[in-house]
């Protein structure tokens, strides 16, 4: 089973920048699609960017443009990289497999993302 550990979130004025990580434990992260997903107070979780095994990126209509994903297959590690975050950004921030036919991996803890006004 492969392990997720999320890092670099915090408290960041709107405006800010922010560059999440997320490492992956396995080889087999290479061979997977990789998203990022954010769950804010009372709503359900959602998928804000992913990136396929060879770096083809799609992003969520509220982020695109400010946020960028990113990969590197050889440290199994996914990033976000945030700009010119909003208020709404706020929320947990998750990574995980993006796969219809397999269901994600176990979730990690997260990282918490707090934008100020």
């Amino acid at each position: 089973q492969v392990q997720l550990v999320e890092s670099g979130g915090g408290l960041v004025q709107a405006g800010g920048s922010l560059r999440l990580s997320c490492a992956a434990s396995g080889s087999i992260f290479r061979f997977n699609a990789m998203g990022w997903y954010r769950q804010a107070p009372g709503k359900q979780r959602g998928l804000v960017a992913s990136i396929t095994s060879v770096g083809r990126t799609t992003y969520a209509d509220s982020v695109k443009g400010r946020f960028t994903i990113s990969r590197d297959n050889a440290k199994s590690t996914v990033y976000l990289q945030m700009n010119s975050l909003k208020p709404e950004d706020t929320a947990v921030y998750y990574c995980n497999r993006v796969s219809v036919s397999d269901g994600p991996w176990s979730w990690g803890q997260g990282t918490q993302v707090t934008v100020s006004s």
